[in-house]
């Protein structure tokens, strides 16, 4: 069964990614897009590095191209973010990316875009998951990669020049310029490692950059930018001098950072970071957005502006749809995605990599120094978090638990409790604690945020000691 998460569709390759499978989903948004009257559209399709990620995009073109649609195949590997500015820009109905993002080396997967380069909402992957139940695998129509390119069904084209100087065009470069900062780069094996280089080397600044080679099992780790596997980038930061590291995922939506210190800044402190930046700096006004498991710390510098925080689901298209419908300044989550007005609807590692270094530049500020300067105004947050792997019996075995028991700890002074997304523990001191399924992984995810890192931890023992984790 292909079944959409929080971050599209992902399956472990050879297991449940495969030829036919991927071949099964396209089908499924062909039809949908019949249906919609959009018969014979140009849609875009990209892939990132990982293996089978060209020969599925191509897979993918053939099944489109065998319905009569056309297909603007990007000839290279690229980030995410490029795809979707691709169909935001010229105006397309929808998009694909072949990528699994920032999970383990044996997966990959398929991320759909509507039309303004958005993630595919849970309307639309519902539509497409009914479509694909009324297709006979046996009767897919298809038209071989070359014959389509030949007869003009696909235009391979690279639209990265477009998507840089957008970025260029959105920043301060001239500041930056003048700053000479020097910045260790990590993309992380991914597809990041050009357009940054192109961007950060535009503004003039001094680059260190490591594992940016073509290595599809991610140097053997994980392609998330966390605190364990930024080790490396941390090194080269304070060995070199360096104002900054930058690293982003495998297809380069999210974004990790070392401050000068050689220390992981965390997402939830870029986040408020940026935020902040963008009000107090640019003098942008707005409100903000984050998901669920991300830091109060911006409601509170939110509040400090007089502006309103928005919580929502995790899955950036559910901040992407409260950003427009708010206008807010900027989204994001406690994972490393961010989006911010002006650009692409969706996360942008790369775009949020160099508003990162304007704000450097502009405010002539460090990392740690901003931040001091926000918890100096604003206060201090713990955020603790906590992740275990589940099989898919215990899951449907917690799933009943969480939600039809409707367990939770018996802890005191709780103020109310959502069932959203997960079990959400709200406390009357504005601390938190949260249990979730992670839509992309065979995870149990908790977070919490207190006054100290002790409460916070003592929230998500009691979920532990309650589950019997």
């Amino acid at each position: 069964m292909i079944r959409f998460g929080t971050g599209g569709w992902r399956a472990v390759i050879a297991d449940d990614f495969t030829r036919s499978n991927i071949r099964l989903l396209t089908a499924g948004l062909c039809s949908l897009m019949k249906k919609e009257g959009r018969s014979g559209c140009e849609i875009c399709a990209g892939y990132d590095r990982r293996f089978l990620s060209k020969e599925s995009a191509h897979w993918a073109a053939e099944v489109l191209c065998g319905y009569g649609f056309k297909v603007l195949m990007i000839n290279r590997s690229s980030p995410t973010p490029l795809i979707m500015y691709t169909v935001k820009t010229q105006k397309m109905p929808y998009g694909m990316m072949i990528t699994a993002s920032h999970n383990p080396a044996v997966y990959n997967g398929i991320k759909i875009f509507t039309a303004g380069g958005r993630d595919a909402d849970q309307t639309v992957t519902g539509k497409i998951e009914n479509e694909i139940a009324g297709i006979d695998p046996g009767q897919i129509p298809d038209i071989s990669y070359d014959k389509a390119l030949s007869l003009g069904m696909i235009r391979e084209d690279n639209t990265a020049n477009e998507y840089i100087d957008s970025i260029l065009s959105l920043i301060d470069a001239d500041a930056i310029r003048k700053a000479r900062l020097k910045i260790a780069l990590d993309p992380m094996y991914g597809v990041s490692q050009t357009s940054l280089r192109t961007i950060l080397g535009t503004c003039r600044c001094d680059l260190e950059v490591i594992h940016d080679r073509h290595d599809t099992l991610f140097g053997g780790k994980l392609p998330a930018p966390n605190a364990k596997t930024l080790t490396p980038l941390s090194y080269v930061v304070t060995d070199r001098n360096c104002h900054l590291g930058i690293a982003t995922d495998g297809d380069a939506d999210r974004l990790g950072v070392i401050d000068e210190k050689g220390e992981f800044v965390h997402p939830n402190t870029l986040l408020v970071l940026l935020y902040y930046y963008l009000v107090r700096y640019r003098h942008w006004n707005g409100p903000c957005v984050r998901n669920n498991s991300t830091t109060h710390l911006l409601d509170r510098v939110a509040e400090g502006f007089g502006q309103q925080c928005y919580e929502v689901p995790v899955g950036f298209k559910y901040i992407s749809a409260k950003m427009a419908g708010s206008d807010a300044i900027i989204g994001g989550e406690s994972s490393g995605g961010l989006a911010v007005r002006g650009h692409i609807s969706g996360k942008d590692g790369i775009y949020a990599a160099a508003l990162l270094t304007e704000m450097l530049a502009v405010t002539g500020k460090s990392l740690s120094a901003l931040y001091e300067e926000i918890t100096g105004r604003f206060g201090k947050l713990f955020y603790q978090e906590a992740d275990f792997s589940m099989t898919p019996e215990y899951k449907e075995k917690l799933k009943e638990k969480l939600f039809e028991e409707k367990l939770f700890p018996g802890l005191k002074d709780i103020d109310h409790i959502t069932r959203e997304d997960g079990v959400k523990l709200y406390f009357t001191d504005g601390s938190w604690v949260i249990c979730r399924f992670s839509g992309t992984e065979p995870l149990l995810r908790m977070a919490a945020e207190a006054g100290s890192a002790a409460q916070a931890d003592s929230y998500i023992a009691a979920w532990k000691e309650l589950l019997k984790l």
